[in-house]
């Protein structure tokens, strides 16, 4: 989501992490300052397999490569804590996150126009260039890219080895640059149906796509905005309502059930144990909560330091990145019991 506002300085502010306790918002039992560490390692330990983000190969020829659903991670229970490590800080804005086939973790830059890939020195690799606002990002298993342009309100892929995306499909509707009316942003896929789902901000509607762009259903309409979403291990979708806040998950017959309270939600992940992660872009509360999907409090995970989170991905080891384009940094928050 681009807002109309922005907060400009972050130096000096803090990473608020969550402890055992829950609750709205949930006390830390540290905190570290974005330039700082946890650790003596913790800052500069790049993101890859040494670190909780595993290496993903094919496995069907429209599944794609990251871990989408709770049933693909592994903790057995949900983490008491993270250990905090600033993974990226430079010039760029990072946004929506995704690992490639090899386990390397790729971000969008609404902003620059751009898709990058995250170095072992914490540096970037621009891979793609001149893309109309890319936004979320799914990776199909046969390598190809699908990416999600939110100025242009469509999906657009890139096959392997190619550098010039072809489009996948367009959205009704016209995307303007104003807050609450801009196009596509947040994808996902449904490992169940073999499917992309697709949130169209501009006409409120929720859509699952087939992998060649042929197939379009609506899953659900009337949302306001809805910008991101998530599917479980059973298939079953959820939703972010940015604009008219909460997360849902959706039932039969496009019904659905609010099960977070987020304030402007963007991007939805799962943790191990099927507890759902929403990133809060709202300035009066910019923050990455975990709320129980049974029902329950939420907890903050990261909260002080956060100008507006956007990207959410969940590791199969736990691991949880938070992409944030206006402090412009990449957080790794690796659990502890």
């Amino acid at each position: 989501m681009r807002s109309a506002s922005t907060v400009a300085a972050v130096l000096g502010l803090g990473l608020l992490l969550a402890g055992c306790s829950t609750g709205s918002p949930a006390r830390s039992a540290t905190s570290h300052p974005l330039g700082g560490s946890a650790s003596a390692s913790a800052n500069t330990a790049p993101p890859g397999p040494s670190s909780g983000m595993p290496s993903a190969g094919p496995t069907h020829a429209t599944t794609p490569s990251q871990p989408t659903a709770a049933s693909s991670l592994t903790s057995p229970s949900t983490p008491a804590g993270y250990r905090v490590a600033v993974v990226h800080r430079g010039a760029d804005h990072p946004d929506d996150l995704v690992l490639d086939p090899s386990g390397g973790l790729l971000y969008s830059d609404y902003t620059d126009g751009t898709i990058s890939r995250l170095e072992a020195d914490g540096t970037a690799t621009v891979l793609h260039r001149g893309l109309p606002g890319p936004e979320g990002m799914v990776f199909l298993s046969d390598g190809s890219l699908v990416v999600a342009e939110e100025d242009a309100n469509r999906l657009v892929i890139f096959h392997p080895g190619q550098s010039t995306p072809s489009v996948l499909a367009s959205l009704p509707g016209t995307s303007v640059k104003a807050t609450c009316h801009q196009g596509v942003d947040g994808i996902a896929w449904d490992p169940t149906t073999h499917s992309l789902v697709v949130p169209d901000p501009v006409t409120g509607t929720v859509y699952r796509i087939s992998p060649d762009g042929a197939t379009r259903t609506v899953l659900a309409r009337g949302f306001v905005h809805p910008v991101g979403a998530a599917v479980d291990a059973h298939g079953t979708v959820y939703v972010a309502d940015e604009c008219g806040g909460g997360a849902w998950r959706l039932g039969a017959g496009g019904s659905r059930v609010r099960v977070a309270d987020a304030v402007m939600p963007d991007d939805l992940a799962f943790d191990a144990t099927g507890n759902l992660l929403v990133t809060d872009v709202r300035h009066t509360r910019h923050d990455v909560r975990r709320w129980p999907v049974g029902g329950g409090a939420s907890t903050v995970l990261a909260r002080g330091g956060l100008i507006e989170p956007q990207g959410l991905l969940v590791t199969a080891s736990g691991t949880v990145y938070v992409a944030d384009d206006q402090a412009r940094v990449i957080l790794r928050l690796t659990p502890h019991p």
